[in-house]
């Protein structure tokens, strides 16, 4: 029985490792994918509003994914050791975590919404070729 406790804490301990790694990943890709938005578009002074959306849209969207593997580390975390003590700290840093993730969600939608009116606006405004 000693063998089976043991090998699952190994396994819990490594699959942990993976997701928060995994979680650092998104991060790294969402920094690196942000920074190739912000010098791959024309290098003006100033970002027009829907350049600026469109930088915080991309990063966001990475940012949320990241949070979402390291709940699920933080629950594989807990699943070994549940002791009541960890089981508060796991539901405390869910509920933060959720919270976060929420209102990054919240926040993202509302710039998505902006970003589509701003290109109806565009495409059905009038040109004056004359």
């Amino acid at each position: 029985m000693e063998y089976l406790e043991h090998g699952l804490n190994l396994f819990a301990g490594t699959l942990k490792l993976v997701l928060e790694a995994i979680s650092l990943l998104c991060i790294l890709v969402g920094l690196l994918t942000t920074w190739q938005v912000v010098f791959g578009q024309n290098r003006r002074l100033q970002a027009s509003s829907s350049e600026v959306a469109n930088v915080r849209l991309n990063f966001g969207r990475w940012l949320s994914l990241a949070l979402e593997f390291q709940l699920g580390a933080d629950i594989v975390n807990t699943t070994v050791a549940p002791t009541f003590e960890a089981l508060l700290k796991l539901g405390a840093i869910a509920l933060i975590r959720t919270f976060l993730n929420f209102f990054l969600t919240k926040e993202l939608s509302a710039e998505m919404a902006v970003g589509e009116q701003s290109r109806k606006s565009l495409s059905t405004t009038p040109r004056n070729d004359a």
